[in-house]
């Protein structure tokens, strides 16, 4: 029997800024669709201080096995919300779009991005909310409202419907030193604050999934990936002890370690893509930051619980 195709280490560059990050990934007819955040990476020209992290608009890339993916386009702002359109996004932007959410409500997908306006050049004073769009098709998105959370600082969405019915959003406050706080609903129409569901030291990009009978939260601790468990999707116990990380360094397809990313599920397997920078220096300057040190590229995990534990199996062409 001939051994299968290995996957490459990098399963997708942004062919535009070369910024891939905060990857999303469902499957809609047997189509893989990615919504990632667009970062200008490669810009001749972004502006000062962190405007290159800002002005990004969602990219969107297709795959008919989830390795080899194609760049579809962004979504551009239109008189509904949110359309595809192909090609690059236009050279003058006047909003920053990150970290896209999507789920299937069983009846239409919804997204959940966090919008900022302008385009900052600095990480305070600038509020953050999360809103959220309806399509039909992956294509077209109806913008409904921003949504009612904790503050105005909120960033990273992550949606699930908890084993009591209810949905709950789980997202990062900036706001309370940038953990992990959660708000349920009946309807997904009105939003009740929960309050922190993972708290101690800073972190981002919380994702919740069930896999071998537990729930589980990944949160990105930019050293690697934080992992908690429940049973039941509100009370979450650390896996390991507070260094414990899965994607981090010397565990990922690539230099460093995992970034926020989100888990998908096909058939008996469960991929989570994350996102790393494939050219940083091994210690970047934070004052001298070149262009080499903001590429970032996609990569993907297949997660399995073996003993009640989280673990991550890197299956790629090193």
């Amino acid at each position: 029997m001939d051994a299968a195709p290995a996957v490459p280490a990098e399963l997708y560059r942004d062919p535009i800024y070369d910024g891939a990050t905060d990857p999303t990934v469902v499957i809609a007819d047997g189509t893989w669709w990615m919504f990632y955040t667009q970062r200008r990476a490669t810009h001749p020209d972004p502006g000062p201080g962190v405007a290159w992290v800002h002005g990004s608009r969602v990219g969107v890339a297709r795959s008919r096995d989830g390795v080899a993916w194609t760049y579809a386009g962004t979504l551009e702002p239109d008189a509904a919300g949110l359309a595809l359109e192909p090609g690059p996004p236009p050279a003058d932007v006047d909003a920053t779009h990150w970290a896209p959410e999507i789920v299937h409500d069983g009846e239409r997908w919804r997204m959940y991005l966090t919008e900022i306006d302008g385009v900052p050049d600095r990480w305070p004073g600038f509020a953050r909310s999360i809103v959220e769009y309806v399509s039909d098709d992956l294509a077209r998105w109806e913008r409904r409202a921003p949504l009612a959370l904790a503050s105005d600082r909120v960033i990273d969405a992550a949606v699930a419907r908890t084993p009591d019915g209810r949905w709950r959003l789980w997202y990062k406050d900036e706001a309370a030193d940038s953990v992990t706080k959660v708000a349920a609903s009946d309807d997904l129409s009105n939003w009740r604050d929960e309050g922190t569901a993972i708290g101690g030291a800073p972190h981002e990009g919380p994702y919740a999934f069930e896999l071998g009978g537990w729930w589980w939260m990944i949160v990105d601790e930019w050293r690697g990936m934080g992992v908690y468990r429940s049973d039941d999707a509100v009370a979450w116990e650390r896996q390991g002890g507070p260094d414990a990380v899965i994607l981090g360094a010397g565990a990922v397809a690539g230099p460093g370690f995992g970034h926020h990313g989100a888990a998908v599920r096909d058939g008996g397997d469960v991929w989570f893509y994350y996102f790393g920078h494939p050219a940083r220096a091994a210690e970047p300057d934070p004052e001298r930051e070149s262009v080499d040190d903001r590429r970032c590229a996609v990569y993907r995990a297949r997660l399995c619980v073996r003993g009640g534990v989280l673990q991550s199996v890197r299956e790629a062409a090193d």
